[in-house]
């Protein structure tokens, strides 16, 4: 018999990432309400739940949205740490190897990934990539970027005397197609069809536990896209390239100043920037306090340009990573600020 679980929980983040936007204006408003869909499912025959291994936060909601009760969902990357600082533990291996199920983004966004997966020596391990089927953007490269990316890999081999294969630059395609909540629904289905297979007997929870995520999510996209209608065409730049996507789907256009965030602008990088705002007068910075990066924050200074915030949802917290609805909360706030900052 299904069990039927309601996840009515609210979870306010702070944004993340470094943004310069086009001005507008606009009465900001959003919706306050953000909740998880509710979940059920039921435990197999056996009366154990699967172990699903996930690799971080978005994936990692959208593991446990789908799953409900039918799975155990562990996190391979801490909630508090990114993909691009992932440090491999002797736990890992040892979760990897015990899991039936490991849930992936894809797109090289987990570049420490094939590595650790061989290591477990877990032939039996069932890998899901929820970026299966979903439409890509390819990562441009920009003036100044390549070298910079470079730079930023050559110092980590030199500190560490070998490569880690954490991922520090973007691939051919950009990975961060969950900003986008049409493309996020791809990727729940896709986590619903591979746990599906993995674990016939919970199938019917995972098809009523995705339904209702997936439901959310298509009116997250409506709310949203009636937000930033009178926007569209304005342009931001981010500070690290999270935001194609995102921009792509509600009309928006999408620069960046350096590829992930662990790379320092460059002079370049910087004046290019200069450039941008005086073309467009962009008026605002959507930042990423946690890289305290005090030359774009002093960039933003000189050029008289207001702050706020925008996350991309690579990090939260413990608590904000066990709760579904986190994704919704998120994203709403992303919206209310980026639409302040473009003077609404």
């Amino acid at each position: 018999m299904s069990l039927l679980l309601s996840c009515l929980r609210r979870t306010g983040l702070l944004g993340l990432s470094l943004v310069l936007v086009a001005c507008g204006a606009a009465q900001l408003q959003t919706n306050d309400s953000s909740t998880s869909p509710a979940s059920s499912s039921s435990p197999g025959s056996s009366g154990k739940s699967i172990k699903v291994v996930t690799t971080f936060l978005p994936i990692t909601l959208f593991s446990r949205a789908v799953a409900g009760d039918c799975a155990e969902v562990k996190a391979l990357i801490p909630a508090s740490s990114g993909p691009h600082d992932f440090q491999a533990r002797p736990g890992d291996l040892a979760a990897l190897r015990e899991a039936k199920v490991l849930v992936k983004n894809g797109l090289e966004m987990e570049g420490f990934l094939d590595k650790l997966v061989a290591s477990a020596e877990n032939p039996a391990l069932k890998v899901i990539d929820s970026s299966r089927g979903v439409a890509t953007i390819d990562s441009p490269e920009e003036p100044g970027h390549t070298d910079a990316k470079a730079e930023v890999d050559a110092e980590h081999s030199h500190e560490t005397g070998h490569g880690h294969g954490h991922g520090h630059t973007h691939g051919a395609v950009n990975p961060h197609i969950w900003l986008d909540p049409l493309r996020a629904v791809q990727q729940v289905e896709t986590i619903r069809d591979g746990l599906v297979k993995a674990d016939p007997s919970c199938a019917e929870g995972y098809r009523r536990n995705a339904e209702a995520y997936t439901t959310q999510l298509r009116a997250l996209n409506t709310e949203i896209a009636g937000q930033l209608k009178p926007f569209q065409g304005k342009t931001f730049v981010a500070f690290h390239d999270f935001a194609p996507y995102f921009a792509e789907r509600f009309g928006l256009k999408a620069e960046f100043v350096v590829d992930v965030p662990e790379i320092n602008p460059t002079p370049a990088d910087l004046q290019r920037v200069s450039e941008i705002v005086e073309r467009s007068q962009l008026q605002a910075l959507l930042s990423e306090p946690q890289e305290g990066n005090r030359s774009f924050n002093a960039l933003a200074k000189d050029l008289g340009v207001r702050v706020s915030v925008f996350d991309p949802m690579e990090t939260a917290s413990e608590q904000a990573s066990r709760d579904p609805g986190t994704y919704f909360s998120v994203m709403r706030r992303n919206v209310a600020d980026l639409r302040q900052a473009f003077g609404g």
